[in-house]
């Protein structure tokens, strides 16, 4: 695994240290949980041919999509810029986001989605030591069921303190909301805490919150700009 730490950072072996001294751990979802992208479009694309819709969006499309936090977002983005014959309202892209996130369900289970190395042995240890922790993510409260359901087991819920997804605020990632409302429901500081993520858009959006964030590059999102990360990683495997 390769670590960069940011100039003033104290020493990699330091940073385990760090990690396991921290209040309260807050993780992302896709890409920082587990690489569910890909699923997410392979779902996409299932739901465009179910609608009806001649859309097909391949590794690059998609990766620009990306950087529009949401699912119901992510389609009304493309409709309003790719396509002239097609205009979606806001009922059809509900209905077309719904018809997709059947087909993820389905595919998380067909596939038996796996955590990211590293991830379920840096939970069962947070559990272990008393540490607090809490999911801030933009996907769906039913995608991230499906996932950890799969990838972690049915009590997965009785780990995590709070969780708080997508559809809960007003504002998505890049916005702070989801941060801010875990830490309101926590009743946590910002500075006793540390954000898990994988996108610059992850980063921005904790570090708007005031909590410092250690990235767990992703296949997506990997040569972001995170030069105001506390620590970047390829893996989380060896800070267990």
């Amino acid at each position: 695994m390769n670590a960069i730490l940011p100039r003033g950072f104290p020493p990699f072996r330091d940073l385990k240290d760090r990690l396991a001294r921290t209040r309260v751990l807050i993780f992302d979802v896709d890409g920082t949980l587990a690489e569910t992208e890909a699923i997410h479009r392979c779902a996409f694309n299932a739901a465009f041919r179910e609608f009806g819709i001649a859309w097909y969006w391949d590794h690059g499309t998609y990766k620009k999509l990306l950087r529009v936090t949401g699912g119901k977002e992510r389609i009304r983005a493309f409709n309003q810029t790719h396509s002239t014959s097609i205009t979606l309202s806001r009922l059809e892209i509900a209905e077309l986001h719904r018809i997709k996130t059947q087909h993820y369900s389905r595919l998380i289970c067909k596939h038996a989605c796996r955590l990211r190395p590293g991830v379920e042995a840096l939970i069962r240890n947070a559990v272990a030591r008393g540490q607090t922790l809490a999911i801030a993510t933009t996907t769906t409260l039913s995608n991230v069921e499906e996932l950890l359901s799969v990838a972690l087991d049915r009590d997965w819920r009785s780990l995590f303190a709070a969780m708080v997804t997508g559809d809960e605020v007003t504002c998505k990632k890049p916005a702070p909301d989801v941060y801010l409302e875990v830490l309101a429901r926590l009743q946590h500081p910002a500075d006793a805490c540390l954000a898990i993520e994988d996108s610059a858009n992850g980063l921005k959006a904790a570090s708007a919150a005031g909590v410092p964030v250690l990235i767990s590059r992703s296949e997506y999102f990997r040569y972001d700009d995170f030069s105001s990360a506390l620590a970047v990683v390829d893996e989380l495997t060896e800070l267990v």
